[in-house]
């Protein structure tokens, strides 16, 4: 019996918890930044509930935009095509990547704009990473690690809101011609790092 009274607290924090990020998600969709007050109202949670499981409104944020981001970038098959050039393999999943970044700008901005203000939440998310590891592993073999590990660095400053932010905002450049310029960076970083 009592085992069971632990299964239900634990599904019912589970709940609560994934409620409050529901309420995140939703407002930051529509581009504002919540609050744990505002996440926990939308919610229909109590505020002093709320609190004990996001203490600021930055880790809420965070979390809310990395779970769901992370879920659908984890779906995205990344693997470099073994047929294709390096070059235009890697361009192809950073333009994946990329396609997701525009799908879901709105979050990314409400985002960017947090973790612009110095607010972050202090754990560090290295998906990015992680994603464009997985991606570029076939060329991984053919390149010392620290010239690998350089170009994963690298791409990911093309590969999130960072890139569509000066592309689309400071250099007024349309979808079309944003994709084509990432397109072409991948591909002169690639190329560069394999003819060191």
């Amino acid at each position: 019996m009592a085992g069971q009274k632990k299964f239900e607290r634990v599904a019912q924090k589970q709940k609560t918890r994934q409620s409050l990020l529901d309420a995140a998600r939703i407002l930051l969709d529509e581009g504002h930044s919540p609050t744990v007050t505002e996440a926990a109202d939308k919610a229909g949670i109590s505020r002093a509930t709320a609190y004990r499981y996001f203490s600021t409104p930055e880790a809420l944020a965070q979390e809310a935009v990395l779970e769901r981001l992370g879920a659908e970038m984890d779906s995205i098959v990344f693997a470099m095509s073994k047929s294709a050039e390096p070059e235009d393999a890697a361009a192809e999943a950073i333009s994946r990547i990329l396609a997701m970044v525009v799908r879901n700008e709105a979050l990314f901005r409400a985002y960017l704009s947090l973790v612009a203000s110095g607010e972050r939440a202090s754990n560090r998310d290295t998906r990015r990473v992680r994603w464009l590891t997985t991606a570029l592993a076939p060329l991984a073999g053919g390149l010392p690690k620290a010239r690998f590990e350089r170009l994963v660095n690298a791409l990911s400053v093309l590969a999130g809101i960072e890139a569509l932010v000066v592309l689309k905002d400071v250099c007024a450049l349309d979808p079309e011609k944003t994709e084509e310029t990432v397109r072409w960076m991948v591909r002169a970083l690639v190329k560069t790092t394999l003819d060191e």
